[in-house]
């Protein structure tokens, strides 16, 4: 088991603007891909204008075949390009995680 962990920031005043943005144009199509989120939530403390997404995998070529799908969906491209328009992304993280040792789930 893998997680996708991802920290995206907007620039200051843009974060409801981009979370409506993804609502109506991303989260159906990337869920499809992807799954459905381990959590999709916006920071309430420390950097507001942020939020962060895990997405959980069985293996490294698990995730890397959802991604591939995901990026070839000609509606997942339009959203990009929509988001790109929009400027309201500054950042974004990727980390992969394993399990420690002792975590089972």
């Amino acid at each position: 088991m893998i997680w996708d962990h991802r920290v995206y920031t907007c620039r200051p005043g843009t974060i409801k603007k981009h979370m409506k943005l993804y609502e109506k144009h991303g989260w159906e199509i990337q869920s499809r891909h992807l799954g459905d989120p381990v959590i999709y939530g916006q920071v309430e403390t420390g950097n507001v204008n942020s939020y962060v997404h895990v997405w959980q995998f069985e293996d490294a070529a698990h995730r890397a075949a959802c991604r591939k799908a995901l990026q070839e969906d000609e509606h997942w491209q339009a959203y990009l390009e929509m988001s790109a328009e929009a400027g309201y992304l500054v950042s974004q993280v990727n980390q992969i995680l394993v399990p420690a040792p002792f975590f089972k789930r």
